[in-house]
């Protein structure tokens, strides 16, 4: 393969990307890419095959690709584990107040002994919601199940019971979930059913003390349309006391604006969609991506394709 490649850390800009596609055969992108008509009229019709180093695929435009043929590869299942990972640490980080604990020993906030003093809220005895009991949904399950968790609970499009089963893990509606979670998860897609799907309603339902965690793959859109979660309902939730505390790795838009109000709250913590950041992860990633894309210049079956 003759391979032009964008050998920086930052995204290729636009117009660097519109230069370089003209006649290209593949297309390996990041989430950072836009590919919709423009790209691919610029890449013209020898393009065969789109691989992006991603479980998501909202950058992408579906409709196009259907629309010239173009195959389309994509990275699930191999960053399972780490974002299981980051979400238990997300988890402990939020109910636990960690972040805040670490600004009080270095602004010396840290006095005498205090009973009361930056208490969050345990794992022990409590019950976990999981919003999207999909591979993901299972495994920050499994990894919460020595902690000493009384009850797990799940929402899903339908049911899954052999899933369910290994946990165990109860299917109940999303309201339900929302009133009896001490911790509510969000592991689901984003679709049009999803879209939006935890806002003011939902907030309102949810315990004061309860702990909001949004790990999702698919949970957000490139664009300000929005995602799982209606930021704006969850800023109110927050701010009033409402809720006890949240913990985003993904926000509409990313990267999140410095000044966004989430930022100012204390009991909001947010990293910058980190969850597969492991070097094994992300070396697998990009070997599947690549694997993806050489096997469709070949015409051969992708390890993992999108089907359109």
């Amino acid at each position: 393969c003759h391979i032009e490649q964008w050998d920086f850390d930052d995204p290729v800009p636009r117009s660097e990307l519109l230069k370089k596609v003209p006649g290209i055969q593949g297309l390996y992108c990041l989430l950072s890419e836009t590919i919709d008509s423009e790209v691919l009229d610029a890449a013209g019709p020898t393009l065969r095959v789109v691989s992006t180093m991603s479980v998501g695929y909202d950058h992408i435009s579906l409709e196009e690709l259907k629309k010239r043929g173009i195959r389309l590869g994509y990275t699930p299942d191999v960053l399972t584990e780490a974002a299981a990972e980051l979400t238990v640490a997300l988890l402990l980080a939020t109910s636990r107040r960690l972040l805040e604990a670490v600004d009080e020993a270095k602004s010396g906030g840290w006095g005498s002994w205090k009973p009361l003093w930056m208490c969050g809220y345990g794992l022990t005895g409590s019950t976990v919601g999981i919003l999207g009991l999909g591979r993901i949904g299972k495994a920050v399950a499994m990894r919460l199940k020595p902690f000493g968790v009384k009850k797990f609970l799940y929402t899903n499009s339908a049911p899954r019971p052999e899933t369910a089963a290994a946990i165990p893990a109860e299917f109940v509606p999303l309201e339900e979930l929302a009133r009896h979670s001490d911790f509510i998860i969000v592991c689901c897609a984003l679709t049009p059913g999803t879209k939006g799907i935890c806002n003011s309603r939902m907030f309102s339902k949810m315990k004061d003390t309860a702990v909001f965690i949004n790990t999702s793959r698919k949970a957000a859109q490139k664009e300000k349309g929005g995602g799982v979660v209606n930021q704006d309902d969850l800023y109110q939730a927050l701010a009033s006391g409402h809720i006890a505390a949240a913990g985003l790795d993904v926000t509409v838009p990313e990267p999140l604006p410095t000044e966004h109000p989430l930022f100012k709250l204390k009991n909001c913590v947010i990293l910058p969609h980190i969850a597969s950041a492991t070097w094994s992860t992300r070396n697998a990633m990009a070997v599947l991506a690549a694997n993806n894309l050489l096997a469709g210049l070949r015409g051969d079956p992708m390890e993992r394709e999108v089907f359109l």
